[in-house]
């Protein structure tokens, strides 16, 4: 598994995430663009960005495309980078592209564009130091204790609260960890899996391997996952059930987790356990 998570799991993020952008305005952050329609995949393997790929890319309501970059430093170099691929994308497809930068809290200043001559490259730079985290995740943190509906634009700064100016040294791992640990407390089951999923589907883009993985086991409990898991396990005999559950030990898994989603016996999955632990 990429980053232990599969494939149809990142599909399931990629759902939960779309549904909770769509329609989305993000002109708080100074992105004018028209609304959201849905998060796309995009593949140009012609054009090497980076190991991971473009970052993130939305289709809008007027057919043009929203284009999302996570940088935790400034490098003129990554402005030449994104508008290659901006160029790619739009000699594939022939649709418009607004890129926005996301710079956390690390960064305090960055250029506001590229100009070679006659190519000019503008893209929306947005500097999360501006943002008082604190002060949103104290709001977030009352609205939901209250029960109190959160707005789209609530959602958004739960999600990109982690990027944003936060007292003290609290490593960006945590601060994303913390922020996915709030949305899980949102009672609305359904705006608290798309909160889940975003945060994750974000935080692997400005995350490094040891960061992810540590939101993964964080995002693993979520119910949007272990109802995914639940469906995935009734498809399979007992023996399978198995093999898949020491998979998951494997992977850090607790008992509990493969008991809800397996339904194997307690005694069964604890001798898995140990056979791991020996091996």
């Amino acid at each position: 598994m990429d980053s232990k998570i599969s494939k149809q799991a990142k599909d399931l993020i990629q759902k939960y995430t779309s549904n909770l952008f769509k329609d989305a305005t993000l002109e708080f952050y100074g992105i004018k663009t028209a609304k959201i329609k849905e998060l796309i995949n995009v593949e140009l393997p012609e054009v090497m960005v980076k190991a991971s790929g473009m970052d993130i890319v939305f289709l809008l309501e007027d057919n043009t495309y929203l284009h999302f970059e996570f940088q935790t430093t400034y490098n003129k170099k990554d402005l030449t980078r994104f508008a290659a691929y901006d160029l790619r994308l739009f000699e594939r497809d022939g649709r418009e592209i607004i890129t926005a930068v996301i710079y956390t809290s690390d960064v305090k200043k960055a250029d506001t564009g590229l100009k070679i001559g006659s190519l000019t490259y503008n893209p929306v730079n947005v500097m999360m130091i501006d943002y008082d985290g604190n002060a949103i995740y104290e709001e977030l943190d009352r609205k939901i204790k209250d029960g109190a509906e959160l707005s789209d634009l609530d959602m958004l700064n739960l999600i990109f609260l982690p990027l944003m100016k936060i007292k003290g040294d609290t490593p960006r791992d945590e601060l994303a960890v913390n922020s996915i640990k709030l949305a899980q407390t949102i009672k609305d089951k359904n705006k608290q899996d798309a909160c889940v999923a975003a945060a994750y589907a974000f935080a692997e883009k400005y995350l490094d391997d040891n960061g992810r993985n540590k939101i993964w086991e964080v995002l693993k409990m979520s119910s949007m996952l272990v109802n995914y898991l639940e469906e995935e396990f009734t498809k399979h005999d007992s023996s399978v059930k198995t093999e898949i559950a020491k998979k998951l030990f494997k992977e850090g898994s607790t008992v509990e987790l493969i008991k809800k989603v397996t339904e194997l016996p307690i005694e069964l999955i604890k001798r898995l356990q140990a056979e791991i632990s020996n091996e």
